[in-house]
């Protein structure tokens, strides 16, 4: 009796009442399914289960409306233009909800393992690694799906398929100029690739690159981001940390020995002021408790080069107590030991050092 009711109605009513009750009846499902499935990770301990729920609740919806949909298209009272139209429809969006899948697969696969790499801690060299692995990887993983899924997409559609088999035979030299044009993009997408497994520089690392001091902040495909000391950021192509050399300043770990330099007076005291460096340094909640010392590293004929070497347990840190204990030994010299402090000194003594009142007179 439905379906006697359903031909009673006008071709475009059955059409339209038919996509409504397929769509309906896939988003009905689709919400039962996800209220299940967040039922279930709230139980879990893991954090995993509910990434993967919020990367695929969108893919999955409109995938199941196109399974509802490929259910009734028989129902559907169709002509043969109509029908031709629907299977043109239906290779552009099978291809789509596919690779929008894979992408969601590769995003919840990447948020899982961002999640899990905690770079908060003080040693977060391996959860550094495994961000700057993830992240990269992610991003060569979707530019390749989005190739694959567009050219999927294309490939759907006979007359571009027909055009691409007759142009099977001038690949070779549209491929030569493409890849002409392309080099610079192509190199950096090679470097990006090459610098996942590689890893010369990380996220959160500290470098120096083209005399500019900063942090890694992104590293994209093509093109790195640093984040300098004063705000500014520094954008750098990947194949330049791969060609030029620069300075990685947290490689091995985050652990930096920081040098503080003083110049003063040859005729300074250096074991009282060696005394007072430790004071000041294991006063210092900066200090990480490694390691300090001073020495006398040059000399020249007005000073005398004092070298400090103290450790921290990170590059910022190691210019705060570098600062810390230069103001405090300098605030030492000048209340304590002013002769400390360089001066010039002159050929003629006595121009320094005058000779007592009336000295001269009885001479």
């Amino acid at each position: 009796m439905e379906s006697a009711w359903m031909e009673d109605l006008p071709d475009w009513l059955q059409i339209l009442l038919t996509v409504v009750i397929a769509i309906a009846a896939a988003v009905v499902v689709h919400r039962a399914i996800v209220f299940l499935l967040r039922r279930m990770a709230r139980r879990t301990a893991t954090n995993a289960d509910d990434l993967l729920l919020a990367r695929f609740i969108g893919p999955a919806r409109w995938l199941l409306i196109a399974v509802a949909l490929s259910f009734v298209q028989p129902l559907i009272p169709l002509s043969a233009a109509a029908q031709t139209a629907w299977s043109r429809l239906s290779g552009l969006l099978v291809p789509a909800l596919i690779g929008w899948l894979a992408i969601a697969l590769l995003g919840a696969i990447n948020d899982i393992v961002q999640d899990r790499a905690d770079i908060s801690v003080a040693d977060n060299l391996r959860a550094r690694r495994r961000r700057t692995r993830a992240g990269i990887l992610y991003r060569v993983g979707l530019f390749v799906v989005l190739l694959i899924t567009f050219c999927m997409m294309l490939m759907s559609i006979p007359s571009v398929r027909n055009i691409g088999v007759t142009l099977i035979a001038s690949a070779g030299l549209a491929g030569l100029a493409v890849g002409a044009a392309a080099q610079p993009a192509l190199k950096n997408l090679i470097a990006g690739i090459q610098m996942a497994f590689t890893e010369p520089i990380r996220l959160d690392d500290v470098v120096i690159m083209d005399g500019e001091w900063g942090r890694i902040e992104e590293i994209r495909l093509t093109y790195v981001v640093i984040n300098l000391w004063d705000e500014r950021r520094l954008i750098v192509p990947v194949s330049k940390f791969l060609e030029n050399s620069f300075q990685n300043w947290t490689r091995q770990t985050s652990q930096l020995l920081g040098t503080v330099l003083w110049y003063l007076d040859p005729s300074a005291d250096i074991a009282r002021l060696r005394d007072k460096l430790g004071e000041i340094v294991k006063a210092n909640a900066r200090w990480d408790g490694r390691f300090f010392n001073m020495q006398v590293t040059d000399a020249k004929p007005d000073t005398i080069e004092v070298r400090a070497l103290v450790t921290a347990r990170d590059a910022s840190t190691a210019f705060d107590l570098r600062c810390d204990v230069r103001e405090a030994l300098l605030a030492f010299i000048a209340r304590e030991m002013p002769e400390a402090l360089p001066r010039r000194r002159l050929e003629n003594a006595g121009v320094l050092y005058p000779p007592p009142k009336g000295e001269g007179d009885r001479a």
